[in-house]
């Protein structure tokens, strides 16, 4: 009986430690016309913005966060359909009777919300959202299927302020990624074999010359070797968050 007890005990005080490591995520700030910009990096595809009382959350993901801890949402915005971006249960938990929801047409299958489709502009809660294309060129699938198909997912261009924040999604080095002019902050994503390579965020990187530079969703990927390739870029800043 006793050392059930002690064994219990042990348990939970296991699973607060847990829940409380889960909640103890590193942020920046940066300043915009309009006001300071938090994000806070919660973990392999998914961060939380911070702005002007807003909070927004980015592929929220049961894995990562005790969602029941963290702030409820004004704004949720969802890349695609896979189930580590698209947690329709941890959506349930954070939204309000006034959230507002953007996602693609795949997910609005299952959660209402905005549909924005590549190439779309909208203005929601004061911000200016675009929708950029996120899909795969080169890594297929066994049966010669691309992991993310081209039209399914977005990124998005998020203004705040003066500053523009580029969330890519799950996507590759894309000629409309490279394309992208006047970003101040990117988040790419660093993974084989879903999304890119570190040389393939180089190539991205040193194309449209984000002023910020995050990778991010990339799993066991030596972030190491993404800071190597861009030494010499000037103008680009690599900063590396615990986003694997």
């Amino acid at each position: 009986m006793r050392k059930s007890l002690i064994l219990g005990a042990v348990l939970m005080i296991g699973f607060a430690l847990t829940a409380k490591a889960q909640n103890e995520f590193s942020s920046d700030i940066f300043q915009t016309s309009n006001g300071d910009l938090k994000i806070t990096f919660i973990g392999h595809g998914t961060l939380m913005f911070t702005f002007g009382g807003k909070i927004i959350h980015i592929d929220p993901y049961s894995r990562v966060a005790d969602y029941s801890r963290l702030p409820k949402a004004d704004l949720i915005l969802i890349t695609h359909e896979h189930r580590d971006h698209f947690n329709p249960d941890v959506i349930s938990m954070i939204k309000k009777e006034n959230t507002e929801i953007i996602l693609t047409k795949k997910c609005a299958e299952e959660v209402e919300g905005i549909i924005m489709k590549n190439g779309d502009v909208k203005t929601v809660m004061g911000l200016k959202i675009e929708a950029i294309p996120a899909y795969n060129i080169v890594h297929m699938r066994r049966e010669n299927m691309p992991y993310h198909p081209k039209g399914d997912g977005n990124g998005y261009i998020i203004t705040f302020g003066d500053k523009r924040v580029y969330v890519a999604g799950d996507t590759e080095n894309i000629p409309e990624m490279k394309a992208l002019k006047d970003i101040d902050i990117a988040f790419l994503p660093m993974n084989l074999p879903y999304t890119m390579s570190p040389e393939m965020v180089a190539d991205a990187a040193k194309s449209f010359k984000p002023k910020i530079l995050y990778p991010y969703h990339y799993g066991r990927t030596d972030t190491s070797k993404i800071v190597e390739l861009m030494k010499g870029a000037k103008g680009i800043e690599v900063r590396i968050r615990d986003l694997s």
